[in-house]
């Protein structure tokens, strides 16, 4: 069988035993293992493979794995989307009140209200604080 096919089959088994670990360790390996097949199959001989297979895994498992267990472990403490405006600092555009203004949200202006119907922001430029959002209504109230 030829050195470049034992390769492959071995980077596909390994990268499909990945989907029962979880731990990305099999992915890298079997990875670095495509790079030996690629290797090979360019005609290098056992030893060269060996070395790709070997430079790759190391280069995967140090520079790419923390990558992606950084990105796939971000936990439900991670905000995203409007969720990760609520708390954030915004200026008015408009004056707010209880029906209409504007704000502008980390360079976006965005429609606003304010979070007490008897607060009135009635100057631009003044700090709020992003308590909700409510369709693409931000909630503010005055900074304390």
């Amino acid at each position: 069988m030829a050195a470049w096919l034992v390769w492959l089959i071995a980077g596909f088994i390994l990268i499909s035993a990945e989907v029962m670990s979880g731990d990305l360790w099999l992915l890298m390996i079997g990875l670095g293992a495509l790079g030996g097949a690629a290797a090979a199959a360019l005609g290098a001989g056992l030893v060269i493979s060996t070395v790709v297979f070997a430079v790759a895994t190391i280069a995967l498992v140090a520079g790419v794995r923390p990558v992606l267990k950084r990105k796939m472990l971000a936990g439900p403490d991670h905000k995203t989307n409007t969720q990760a405006l609520i708390g954030a600092r915004a200026l008015t555009v408009t004056p707010v009140d209880s029906q209409q203004g504007q704000v502008k949200i980390g360079g976006e202006i965005w429609s606003a209200r304010s979070h007490s119907p008897d607060d009135t922001i009635p100057e631009p430029g003044t700090p709020v604080i992003v308590m909700a959002i409510s369709g693409a209504t931000a909630i503010v109230a005055p900074e304390p």
